[in-house]
């Protein structure tokens, strides 16, 4: 299952950093054309605004999956073990009924644009939403198996929460570098 989830990570960033790069291609000659050559690519605002639209879809994926979405834990932290369990599990329940109604949006737009065409490219519009249905149904299957970890696999569900807080950071680097303050010396 590691295996698995390392492979698929690892074709997500490739994906990203793919798209990635190629708007930055399409933008950058587009502005080159535009202004040497006076004339532009057609198409390649049109390509990159739909790459952007995939890799944000992906990137949320990855986010959820190593805990980088943004969250307020300041009651969470005050709360016993239990209490912690107890929220993370209300708080993934709602997150899943979200992602239930995105896919719905979703699926129902893509359905309603398989017809519909960019004008630029010709690509079915479909593509596009179709991206919600699968970052919902991945997203969907990360929280289901974080929720599964923390009912069943009876782990802590501070290994879930990744958030930090900046003083917690300079206390880490105080800690790692021998208790020296900020200009090196030794309190």
């Amino acid at each position: 299952m590691k295996v698995l989830s390392q492979k698929v990570d690892a074709f997500l960033k490739f994906i990203i950093a793919l798209c990635l790069s190629l708007m930055a291609i399409f933008v950058f000659g587009n502005v080159v054309m535009r202004y040497v050559f006076n004339s532009g690519i057609t198409w390649s605002e049109e390509v990159s605004r739909f790459l952007f639209i995939w890799l944000i879809f992906l990137g949320a994926i990855l986010a959820l999956k190593d805990n980088e979405h943004l969250g307020v834990d300041s009651l969470v932290k005050k709360l016993p073990v239990t209490g912690k369990k107890i929220v993370y599990i209300i708080s993934n329940v709602f997150i899943l009924i979200t992602l239930v109604l995105v896919f719905n949006g979703s699926w129902k737009l893509t359905l309603l644009n398989v017809d519909q065409s960019s004008p630029a490219i010709g690509m079915p519009y479909a593509y596009i939403y179709v991206f919600g249905c699968i970052m919902s149904v991945s997203m969907a299957i990360i929280i289901l198996v974080n929720l599964y970890r923390v009912i069943f696999k009876k782990i802590d569900v501070s290994q879930l929460i990744m958030t930090t807080d900046s003083e917690e950071l300079v206390e880490q680097m105080e800690l790692e570098n021998g208790g020296t303050d900020k200009g090196g010396m030794k309190k």
